[in-house]
Parts: structure tokens; sequence; C-alpha cells
């Protein structure tokens, strides 16, 4: 079994860096690259879903439209993931939402990542 990078575990969730082919994790990146204070801001919305299995404010956690994928939110920041076996929430990534809409590169990024993970787990 691939290598697991798990970010934080928690009563319901297990939520997890997706790790590409190239053994990479781009979701630690992007954590790494934000503020103490933003890091601090997205990582409570992703701790309380683990802890509490779910968060009700679709302002910080919402599934993308047209997608089977869900977003971290606060504010700009977004942190798209999906759903994994046995309570597993992976996050592929992270970016910073600039426009009304997804752009379709993130939403290709976040299909290659995924596939990537799961030709590999």
């Amino acid at each position: 079994m691939p290598k697991r990078e798990v970010l934080y575990q928690g009563k319901f969730h297990s939520v997890e860096l997706a790790i590409t082919a190239n053994g990479r994790s781009p979701g630690k990146k992007f954590l790494d690259d934000l503020s103490k204070d933003d890091r601090e801001k997205i990582l409570r919305v992703i701790k309380r879903m683990a802890d509490e299995g779910k968060v009700a404010n679709r302002e910080q956690f919402k599934k993308i439209e047209g997608e089977d994928f869900f977003e971290f939110k606060n504010s700009q920041i977004r942190m798209p993931c999906f759903f994994h076996a046995a309570g597993r929430l992976i996050i592929t990534h992270g970016f910073i939402k600039k426009e009304d809409r997804i752009r379709p590169e993130e939403i290709d990024r976040m299909k290659r990542i995924r596939h990537e993970y799961e030709k590999r787990t």
C-alpha cells in the first residue's frame, strides 16, 4: 500500500493529503505556503469535519457543482477533496479562488490528482 499522508484523524473521518505519482503532496505544499493565520482558519474547518462528521456552513464546506468533489473553503482559500473508503477524506490540492467560478484547470488538476491517487491505492 502506498504511503499515506494523514493531515488530521478525527472521530468521524481521517483527512488525508493526496500523494501524486511523483511522490509529492500538492495539498501539503499549499498549506505550508499559506500564512499562519490562513492555515489555522482552513485547518479549523478540516478538523471540524473530521471530529463532527459534517460542516453545516456551506460557506466553509460544500459540493463542487457538477463534480464528484467537495471543497473546504475559507474566504478565497479552497481545498478540493473527495470521499474515499472507510471514512477517509482525501484533499487533492489547494488554490486561491479569484473568480466566481472555479477555473477549469483547477477542476482538471483535482481529477488528475484523484486519478493518480486511486491508481496507486
